[in-house]
């Protein structure tokens, strides 16, 4: 790819609001002059097609190594955006950019196309405009590749001018104005094909698992599937309260319990909470089941996942982050007890039955605060304040307390603890996975429970589902399940926030 923007001796200054309006009024006089020259023949501020033969990308692959002065004798018509120009008496440049970020050169002249027309160039173009070009495929004295326009044509006018392209965007413009950071920024551009392939990737190694992606419902009338406090909203059509999914797993379930016995879905969830450099409101989710699965061949299956969207995007399983760190993903991950690996690192033996008062005192100990105290709220808490911070490679977590994961199923040898893992890249929590709770009688319990923690004040307790549990009576098999964020793979990819990683995040 061709640099992002050539170097530039002086940062010209950000336009005033003042002389923003003056730039788009000179310019809406401009679209105007476009409109009435328009023929039957084409032309305009906006013309439904132009003449084009192939792309700046093809050219440049096409000709990466032509001497300087050099002709070839194609002819090519082309179109992009106007990121740089210049213009003297007989000869105007212009730099055009593609979608993707790659550039040429267009030479206008006045031996080629005539005085009318390098007169209407200099009078009519402008910083941002999309133009079309046609013309000999040549390269400069200079040694850069170009065309020499024999015609041209604005493709879309463009009213307000480009930001300078010299100076990065804030970080809260780049989230606001994300079009222009693509404009402007290699590295936005690239981040949004890696998230491309990684779904592609993503997809692939489901295939070729024999899995099924389905839809399911967004609007549900009973949230579930995760601990998280949702968004409220009503249906005028059903005139009733509604909510925008916390997670699909409920609905996934229900297809396993169908005979879909390898699911899955990539789709949009809403949790009303906070947000930070790992959190947003709004976020893709990946969910799947396995039916006579269990945790250990859903972390087998999840590292796989991730190792070949690395190799996707970054052609191997060692990324590089956008702050040039080099991660390596490959090779099979740790698997560390979450009652083990906290008592080593604690210095004091931690169990399923330790008592909550010792767990309190130690938490006091650490400053480590914790709501609506439960022996799994402080087990998680002292095990993030301890443990968390010193995990480097991918690292999966085993064996959770039961009372903070409603869904899983009861650990088949340990008392007290659930198999349930959570996978921590670059010190963040990236999926987690379960050997799924299939008893309707002990999940109807566990509903149960989850509705008394809802009535001393938790937000984020579940609500009792009847529907599921129906579903659940007619019979599913010993399930493995697994959920992931798109939005954080990307980071563990990327290297990038949260933010970063999402083409159009939410901001106030």
């Amino acid at each position: 790819m061709t640099p992002q923007t050539p170097a530039a001796p002086d940062e010209a200054p950000e336009p005033t609001a003042e002389e923003v309006s003056e730039q788009k009024a000179v310019r809406l006089a401009k679209r105007e002059r476009l409109i009435d020259e328009r023929t039957d023949a084409g032309g305009g501020a906006y013309p439904v097609s132009l003449p084009l033969t192939t792309t700046i990308t093809a050219v440049r692959a096409a000709h990466p190594d032509l001497e300087p002065d050099a002709t070839t004798g194609e002819i090519v018509g082309i179109a992009g955006r106007v990121v740089n120009a210049r213009n003297t008496g007989k000869l105007c440049f212009a730099s055009l950019q593609a979608g993707d970020g790659e550039r040429i050169q267009a030479m206008v002249s006045l031996a080629e196309v005539g005085e009318e027309s390098i007169r209407r160039w200099k009078e009519l173009v402008d910083l941002g405009d999309h133009v079309f070009v046609s013309g000999e495929v040549i390269s400069s004295r200079r040694g850069e590749l170009s065309i020499l326009v024999t015609d041209w044509a604005i493709a879309a006018k463009a009213i307000l001018p480009l930001p300078n392209l010299y100076k990065e965007l804030s970080e809260e413009n780049r989230m606001r104005s994300r079009y222009l950071d693509l404009i402007q920024r290699e590295q936005a551009r690239t981040t949004v094909v890696a998230r491309a392939r990684t779904n592609a990737s993503l997809r692939a190694t489901f295939a070729r698992h024999g899995f099924l992606e389905v839809e399911t419902p967004m609007l549900q009338t009973m949230h579930g599937g995760a601990s998280a406090r949702p968004f409220v909203t009503r249906s005028n059509a059903f005139d009733t309260e509604l909510y925008l999914r916390i997670a699909p797993e409920l609905f996934l379930k229900r297809a396993v319990v169908g005979g879909i016995d390898r699911v899955f879905e990539i789709n949009r969830n809403f949790r009303n909470e906070g947000a930070d450099s790992t959190h947003s409101p709004e976020f893709a989710m990946l969910e799947a089941y396995q039916a006579y699965g269990d945790y250990h061949t859903i972390a087998d299956l999840t590292q796989e996942l991730i190792q070949d969207a690395a190799v996707a995007v970054a052609g191997s399983t060692t990324v590089t982050w956008a702050d040039g760190t080099a991660y390596d993903l490959g090779g099979d991950w740790d698997r560390v007890s979450m009652y083990g690996s906290l008592s080593a690192a604690a210095g004091v033996e931690i169990t399923p039955g330790t008592p909550l008062a010792e767990l309190e005192a130690l938490a006091a100990r650490e400053g480590v605060e914790v709501t609506l105290p439960t022996h799994g709220k402080y087990v998680e808490e002292l095990w993030e304040h301890f443990v968390k911070g010193g995990l480097t490679r991918p690292t999966f977590v085993m064996d959770f307390p039961v009372d903070t994961s409603p869904l899983v199923r009861d650990h088949r040898a340990i008392p007290g603890v659930v198999e349930k893992w959570d996978l921590y890249v670059r010190g963040f929590e990236l999926a987690t996975g379960y050997s799924e709770l299939v008893d309707p009688v002990i999940q109807r319990e566990r509903f149960v429970e989850q509705a008394q923690l809802a009535a001393r004040g938790d937000d984020e307790a579940m609500r009792l589902d009847e529907e599921f549990l129906r579903a659940l009576e007619h019979g599913m098999p010993p399930t493995g399940g697994m959920g992931m964020g798109i939005d954080r793979l990307m980071m563990a990819i990327t290297g990038l926030g949260i933010r970063e990683t999402i083409l159009f995040p939410l901001v106030k």
